[in-house]
């Protein structure tokens, strides 16, 4: 008899502690081994693993300009209502490999005191369908864990994002584990299988972009109503790039995150304060710099990008904010490609405003 979709549900919750107990990412399965110089590093992160030793073959790997110690990047998006992928599908284990894991959990499982009822039969009807090719619509059974193909393909199953604080979300991939052969795309129902597109929003959110220190003219220590010049030049900020790769036997799937910096945001750090243009947005020149140099015989010019100060910092500091905006795309696997939110990052620099009413420059 076919499983209806409540008793498919049912089979889902139950194997999420038992077929997905080694597969579930931890902090103590979670594998970075930073490499490179300081603009970039190369991170590993693997799917956990149980007490006997067996991992996950889902093992995504990041290159380019990521964050070091495999966590997440600085980038923050524009959008606020994007997110990273709380968790996806992935190869997990070969035909043979799953049957000694698989059968293992069931066992044990079934041989639990007190094991009955409804969640019983749930374990029971997993084991059907693994070994006598017991299914419903869409989910065709095994026979024999699938060991006749074993080499052919893999059994995947669901990962959780260790980056994604809420758990109900990070553990929403609850769907049995099921075969894909070799070369083949997994079934269009399973949304969440790892793909390039979600590999780009991963590499996205491991993205590392550089410190924004901007250029001052005064430097550090300028006065008060005083223009104060900043711009960053086009070699400062090339655009950076980020990768996420994933490769198992049969299955190798790319994508690259690629961010351009777009524009220049200054805040002050204090109301008292005239910003150049009004908004703080600086926006990047034809030759992709931002902003204008200061130079000698400009300091009646009103600087294309900057600050006047109207009041003293007295024996503090103000501290000035620069936000870059980057422009984010990304390409991939099969020609795959498109946009991503725009990313942000910025640091504060201290300016010292002097009481000093005019000054010969």
């Amino acid at each position: 008899m076919p499983v209806t979709g409540s008793r498919r549900t049912l089979l889902g919750t139950a194997a999420l502690t038992l077929a997905l107990s080694a597969l579930v990412l931890t902090e103590s399965a979670y594998a970075a081994k930073p490499v490179g110089s300081g603009k970039g590093a190369n991170t590993e992160q693997e799917g956990g693993g149980d007490k006997s030793g067996i991992y996950a073959a889902a093992r995504i790997q990041y290159s380019g300009s990521v964050a070091k110690g495999g966590g997440t990047g600085n980038v923050t998006s524009t959008d606020v209502n994007w997110t990273p992928p709380p968790c996806w599908y992935a190869p997990y284990l070969g035909a043979k490999d799953f049957k000694k894991e698989m059968s293992k959990h069931i066992d044990s499982q079934v041989k639990a005191p007190g094991m009955g009822g409804t969640a019983g039969s749930a374990i029971g009807e997993m084991k059907r369908h693994y070994e006598d090719e017991y299914g419903w619509a869409g989910s065709p059974g095994y026979k024999d864990y699938n060991v006749e193909n074993d080499g052919k393909g893999m059994f995947w199953a669901g990962v959780e994002n260790p980056d994604e604080p809420d758990y109900l979300k990070r553990s929403s991939c609850t769907d049995l584990p099921f075969w894909v052969a070799n070369g083949e795309a997994p079934p269009p129902r399973y949304e969440e299988a790892i793909s390039p597109e979600i590999l780009a929003a991963l590499a996205y959110q491991h993205m590392e972009l550089p410190d924004t220190k901007v250029a001052l003219a005064p430097e550090a220590t300028t006065k008060v109503n005083l223009p104060t010049w900043a711009w960053l030049d086009k070699a400062v900020f090339d655009e950076v790039q980020a990768t996420a790769a994933l490769n198992v036997p049969g299955f190798n799937i790319q994508a690259t995150t690629t961010a351009k910096p777009v524009s220049l945001k200054l805040e002050p750090g204090t109301k008292d304060a005239v910003m150049y243009p009004a908004s703080g947005e600086c926006v990047i020149n034809a030759d992709d710099s931002i902003g204008e140099p200061y130079a000698k015989g400009k300091a009646d010019e009103t600087p294309p990008c900057g600050v006047k100060y109207l009041r003293s910092s007295g024996d503090g500091t103000y501290n000035l904010r620069a936000t870059i905006t980057w422009e984010i795309n990304w390409t991939g696997t099969g020609g795959a490609g498109g946009d991503l939110p725009n990313g942000t990052f910025g640091n504060e620099q201290a300016v010292t405003v002097q009481e000093i009413q005019s000054v010969n420059r």
